[in-house]
C-alpha cells in the first residue's frame, strides 16, 4: 500500500505518532511518503519505504500571512498523481483535513480519487477547534473525511459533544515501541542526577499553561520535605520561566534540573521512579505511556483520557486538576516503600505493554483496509 502521511513535524504528541506510525508502516512492507514543511523530528533513519516531500511556502509582499493550507494542498495534488499513493492519513485537523478535501476536489479533475483517514489528535478538537473563527471548517472537513479515528474515548465524546459530526469515530489509542523504551538503567546517569540515591521524579511536556508545571514544583516540594528525591523538567516553553521562579521561592534549586528539550526522553525516564502529568486535559497522555513504558508509574489529574491509561491505585494515581495536595500524598504513597514502589514500576511496564506498536499497528491497517473498500463500493 502506498500511504502518504501529513504531520505536523514536531516533538508534539500528534506528530511524534504520526511519525512512529509512518516507520512502523514502512518496516512492515508499505511505502509511505510524508508531507510536512519540514523533516519531522522521529524521522530519523532511512528506509527504502520511506519518502519525505517539503511543503515550501513562499513570502511574497502581497501576503502578511503565507498560505500554507493552499500550498500543502497543491503539494498533495503533486504527490498524489506521481507517486500514485493509495490513501492519505492526515494528522490533526486544521489545518491538515481541510487541506486534504481541497487535494480531493482537485484530484477528481484528474479522474483520481484518493480516499483520507483523519486522525483527531487532541488540542485541534478541545482546544484550537472550539474557536468560532474556526469551527464551521474543522466540522466539514471531518465530515468529508473518508475514516475518521481518535486516540480515545474521552475525544471521541467530546468531538460529537462540540462538533455537528455525523461520521462514526473510530478510537485507535496511542501507541509505544516497547523495544525503544526498554533501556537498561545507566547508573553513572543516575548517579550524577541522585549522588545520595535520592529518588527521581520526572516531568515532559511543552510547558503550556494547560500543562500545569508550576503545579509539578509545588508537588514536589511537598514530596521533597518528606522523601529525599530529585526533580527532572524535561521541555520548553512559556511556563517554564514561571517554574525556575518558583524554585527559588521554595529555595528548592539544589534538587531540580531544568534539562531542556531532549530528544533521547526515554534515557531519562530509564533513571526515574515517577512521573508527574498534572495537566488540564490530555487526550491521551502519550507522555505518561511514554514513562510507563520505562517502569515508571504515574501520577496524573483524571482529565480527558487519562483515566484510559492510568489505572486508579494499579499503575500510579488519579487527582483532580489542581489538587496538588491530593497528588503530593499519592506520591509520597508510593515513593516512600521500596517494595511497594516496585510494584507500582511492575504494573506500569504491564500497562504500557497492552500499547505495543505491535498490537495497534494491526488496527490501523485493518482499517485503511477498510477505507478502501468502503470507496470502491
Amino acid at each position: 500500500m502506498k500511504i502518504g502521511i501529513v504531520c505536523y513535524p514536531t516533538f508534539g504528541g500528534s506528530g511524534v505518532v504520526a511519525t512512529e506510525l509512518g516507520k512502523a508502516l514502512a518496516s512492515n512492507g508499505h511505502q509511505v511518503h510524508f508531507i510536512t514543511y519540514s523533516q519531522p523530528a522521529r524521522l530519523d533513519f532511512f528506509s527504502e519505504n520511506l519518502f519525505y516531500h517539503e511543503v515550501s511556502v513562499s513570502n511574497y509582499p502581497l501576503f502578511d500571512y503565507s498560505p500554507y493550507e493552499v500550498v500543502l494542498a497543491s503539494k498533495l495534488v503533486d504527490v498524489v498523481r506521481y507517486e500514485k499513493l493509495d490513501i492519505l492519513h492526515v494528522h490533526y485537523a486544521i489545518p491538515h483535513a481541510s487541506a486534504a478535501f481541497m487535494a480531493k476536489q482537485i484530484l477528481a479533475t484528474y479522474g483520481i480519487h484518493i480516499p483520507v483517514v483523519t486522525t483527531l489528535h487532541g488540542t485541534d478538537i478541545t482546544l484550537v477547534g472550539r474557536d468560532a473563527t474556526f469551527n464551521p471548517v474543522v466540522t466539514f472537513s471531518i465530515n468529508q473525511s473518508d475514516g475518521i479515528t481518535c486516540v480515545s474515548e474521552d475525544l471521541k465524546r467530546a468531538t460529537y459533544e462540540h462538533f455537528d459530526v455525523y461520521k462514526d469515530i473510530k478510537v485507535i489509542p496511542n501507541f509505544i515501541d516497547l523495544t525503544r523504551f526498554s533501556l537498561k538503567k545507566k547508573d553513572h546517569f543516575k548517579k550524577a542526577i541522585a549522588p545520595n540515591d535520592e529518588l527521581i521524579m520526572v516531568h515532559t511536556s511543552n510547558f503550556r499553561r494547560v500543562k500545569r508545571s508550576t503545579d509539578v514544583i509545588r508537588i514536589f516540594k511537598k514530596v521533597q520535605e518528606k522523601v529525599p528525591s530529585k526533580l527532572l523538567m524535561v521541555g520548553d516553553g512559556e511556563d517554564r520561566g514561571n517554574c525556575e521562579q518558583l524554585c527559588r521561592e521554595f529555595q528548592i534549586c539544589d534538587h531540580v534540573r531544568f534539562l531542556g528539550k531532549q530528544e533521547a526522553v526515554e534515557e531519562i525516564l530509564s533513571v526515574a521512579d515517577l512521573f508527574l502529568m498534572p495537566s488540564n486535559t490530555e487526550s491521551f497522555g502519550l507522555a505518561a505511556l511514554e514513562a510507563m513504558a520505562c517502569k515508571v508509574p504515574v501520577i496524573s489529574t483524571n482529565a480527558g483520557g487519562l483515566p484510559e491509561l492510568n489505572v486508579q491505585g494499579v499503575t500510579g494515581f488519579l487527582s483532580t486538576v489542581g489538587d496538588v495536595e491530593d497528588m503530593a500524598k499519592n506520591a509520597i504513597y508510593i515513593l516512600e516503600d521500596a517494595e511497594r514502589l516496585e510494584k507500582f514500576k511492575e504494573n506500569a511496564l504491564a500497562r504500557a505493554k497492552e500499547f505495543d506498536l505491535s498490537l495497534i499497528l494491526p488496527l490501523y491497517e485493518q482499517y485503511y483496509k477498510e477505507v478502501l473498500d468502503a470507496t470502491l463500493v
